[in-house]
């Protein structure tokens, strides 16, 4: 390795402070990939994994609680409701667990989950509100069902793949499906109150809405593999703008800060600040890779993983890096992809013949599609190195 390319590797790693990248406080490794966001409830964190378990451990030292085996991988992030936490499976199910325990309390059974393709990577995630779990599916329904035993309520057929989380704001469950579908359901029924459809883009006709929506002050944001971004009236599902980012799905939800809404772009590696009532740029970074997971704030930085197994802290105001985190995988194998100007190799292809052993090669960086969780100065997140990380951000 050059020492050009070594010095593009150390000024990636270096915060603000000039301060070298520390060690994680632990780090608790699966047998599968970790794309769901991590929940902490008191002192445990709870996850699922691609390795088919979902897991319960002390949040201050890594250690399991317990852990849970189903059916399938586990690429939907936990809700805690009452003493229960509730999660889908690719197995085509829906648990309750008792949060201390790990024992199953209830599991309802959809109709059957489906993958669209290769970068389908999550499934829907549950939402809670009075008393109901809300959740979508591979097969096209949302679901509603008691949170004391798993029972039915109603379900919706949308008629496309649902792996957006849904959105329950003032009796409303928002949530959009794989044929660009954006619906407005009455929490209690299911009942259509609007319906929005996406724009569509040569290629990429359907506008597939693959993540779930953010709301603030009476605004829906969310992405579309149309290339958009939009905002919606939630009363009416009328649009107040959307931007186009030519070349690129815009997968992660929205994180809503201050006057802004930050969010990463899919092909054209980008992340954005943008003001979140004109859709007016702020500022852009430009990226090596993809970013599918949100941001999130904390002490006035905002922090976002990206496929290149870099987790990133930026000034919210500016965009200016400052803080990072590598993966140990990331910081091995960054020169199997990038080159001395941080640029592809000439040897790596991302949308080649082969385009499923470049994705492979890419994940093989521990890339971070999870959705940081901070508590207490920590940062946690997953990988796809199969691991869970536990990073103080202050040292």
């Amino acid at each position: 390795m050059t020492k050009i390319f070594l010095f593009f590797i150390a000024a990636t790693l270096l915060s603000g402070t000039g301060k070298a990248q520390k060690n994680p406080d632990w780090v608790f490794r699966t047998q599968g990939r970790v794309y769901s966001t991590p929940v902490i409830d008191d002192s445990v964190i709870y996850f699922g994994s691609g390795d088919h378990n979902f897991y319960a451990l002390e949040k201050k030292s890594g250690q399991e609680i317990w852990k849970f085996p189903t059916g399938g991988a586990i690429h939907s992030s936990p809700a805690i409701h009452n003493n229960l936490v509730i999660f889908g499976s690719a197995d085509g199910n829906l648990y309750a667990l008792d949060k201390s325990t790990g024992k199953q309390a209830w599991q309802f059974e959809s109709e059957g989950e489906k993958i669209l393709d290769l970068w389908d990577y999550y499934l829907s995630s549950p939402a809670t509100g009075n008393g109901i779990v809300y959740w979508g599916s591979g097969d096209g329904n949302v679901y509603a069902v008691d949170a004391r035993n798993g029972a039915l309520k109603w379900k919706f057929q949308t008629g496309s793949i649902v792996h957006a989380e849904p959105l329950v704001v003032d009796e409303k469950v928002f949530i959009g499906n794989y044929t660009g579908d954006f619906f407005a359901l009455h929490a209690e029924t299911g009942a259509v109150l609007w319906q929005f459809k996406t724009v569509g883009a040569r290629g990429f006709p359907n506008g597939e809405v693959q993540r779930g929506a953010a709301f603030d002050n009476g605004t829906l944001y969310f992405g579309s593999r149309d290339f958009n971004i939009y905002a919606l009236n939630a009363q009416t599902g009328r649009a107040y703008w959307n931007m186009k980012e030519q070349g690129s799905w815009v997968i992660a939800t929205p994180l809503v800060y201050k006057d802004n809404i930050y969010f990463g772009t899919s092909d054209t590696h980008r992340f954005y600040g943008m003001n979140k009532s004109s859709g007016q740029i702020v500022w852009q970074i430009p990226l090596p890779m993809r970013v599918y997971g949100s941001a999130v704030a904390y002490n006035d930085v905002i922090y976002f993983g990206c496929f290149d197994g870099i987790l990133r802290g930026v000034d919210p105001a500016t965009g200016e890096i400052i803080w990072t985190y590598q993966t140990p995988a990331s910081k091995m194998k960054y020169a199997d992809i990038f080159n001395e100007e941080g640029g592809f190799s000439e040897e790596f292809e991302l949308y080649g013949q082969d385009y499923e052993e470049a994705e492979r090669t890419i994940h093989s960086l521990g890339s971070i599609l999870s959705t940081p969780v901070v508590e207490d100065n920590s940062i946690f997140f997953g990988s796809s190195d199969g691991c869970l990380y536990s990073v103080n951000i202050e040292k």
